[in-house]
């Protein structure tokens, strides 16, 4: 990573932990709103191959935001980072530690279902003809 101010540092790890946040919470629940329904399923697609396509790479479950917010932490001096988002938002909000094993199949329990949700409202909205 290039050299960059601490106070740019600050700014992209809060701008991380939001917008990181933010598509989780989008993920899991953005089929909820008709308007958002393709976005959420392309939004789910998309996080659900980045964790499979990269995994010969990488390893299973490997989220490029992830990669990119620790390497910012990293540059402020952050060490020990855990290797799962989850892992870290448990204990920065919680200050419950969770294992990277616990936190992956969290994730994948909670991804799995979304992803069929979307799908199923999804081809539900075009097969009984829905404008967006």
């Amino acid at each position: 990573m290039t050299t960059a101010s601490e106070g740019t540092l600050v700014f992209l790890d809060h701008a991380f932990l939001t917008a990181h946040t933010a598509l989780i919470f989008f993920n899991l629940f953005g089929w909820a709103w008709k308007r958002s329904l393709r976005l959420n399923l392309l939004s789910i697609g998309l996080t659900a191959a980045s964790w499979i396509v990269f995994a010969p790479w990488y390893g299973l479950g490997y989220c490029p935001c992830t990669d990119w917010h620790w390497q910012v932490k990293e540059a402020l001096g952050q060490t020990g980072l855990p290797n799962n988002y989850l892992t870290y938002l448990f204990e920065a909000w919680t200050g419950a530690v969770v294992s990277d094993a616990f936190a992956a199949k969290l994730a994948w329990g909670a991804l799995v279902p979304a992803l069929a949700l979307s799908l199923f409202l999804n081809f539900r909205k075009k097969a009984e003809g829905e404008k967006d």
